[in-house]
């Protein structure tokens, strides 16, 4: 099922939206106005049998969508010693004033 711009699996007919699992298509923008693309293939690396996206490309695709969920996804990495002040020079100026904006306010 298309969602937007999103691709969708279902659980069923009567499966939701926002309990299906989302496709997001290598290296390419999950809309046009984002800042950047979601992670190459290359990028992603094992982790017992499963193929995970390293911390940095989840962050900025968190920065990229920027919804109060991925807030609060950034809020738990940094709650947790994960993201930090030192992240911000990893990420284009829109996408660092963005983490900025979650790191001056931690507790939402």
């Amino acid at each position: 099922e298309q969602a937007g711009s999103v691709t969708l699996f279902l659980d069923g007919p009567d499966g939701l939206p926002s309990q299906g699992v989302h496709v997001l298509w290598a290296n390419e923008k999950v809309r046009p106005t984002y800042d950047s693309p979601t992670p190459t293939i290359e990028s992603v690396r094992m982790l017992e049998n499963m193929r995970i996206v390293e911390l940095e490309d989840l962050v900025r695709m968190k920065l990229n969508s920027f919804r109060d969920k991925d807030k609060v996804h950034i809020r738990d990495f940094m709650s947790v010693g994960l993201v930090d002040t030192s992240w911000l020079t990893r990420f284009t100026p829109l996408l660092a004033d963005r983490l900025q904006t979650v790191l001056d306010n931690p507790d939402g």
